[in-house]
């Protein structure tokens, strides 16, 4: 059973940053899939960035490219999320998450492992 826990969030003022981090209980992740999601109050939880642990590769939803980015330190079985440039829009509980795939997921349900969450909350 893999065990995550996100850290980094708190409560910043728009054009802020934060970098997340989430570490594993455990790994290799070499044929893993790990993402960042993100639920504000009363919205589903939605995909935020994803990264194949395997070569790196990444993806974004549209609304953070540009703005965030995601990767990964292999020695220490831990992944980042660094947020740029935070808008009010981007409030919200921040998840990662991972599943034993090397196909990159922007389905929640697909994951497997998740963490307890952090919370980001960017004031205007």
């Amino acid at each position: 059973q893999i065990h995550l826990a996100e850290s980094g969030g708190g409560f910043v003022q728009e054009g802020d940053s934060l970098r997340l981090s989430c570490t594993a209980s455990e790994g290799p992740f070499t044929n893993f899939d790990i993402g960042w999601f993100r639920q504000a109050p009363g919205k589903e939880r939605e995909f935020v960035a994803a990264i194949r642990w395997s070569d790196s590769s990444t993806y974004y939803a549209d609304s953070v490219k540009g703005r965030f980015t995601i990767s990964r330190d292999r020695a220490k079985n831990t992944m980042y999320l660094q947020m740029n440039r935070l808008k009010p829009e981007d409030t919200a509980v921040y998840y990662c998450a991972a599943r034993d795939s090397i196909i990159v997921s922007t389905t929640p349900d697909r994951y497997d492992y998740w963490g307890q969450g952090t919370q980001v909350t960017v004031s205007s």
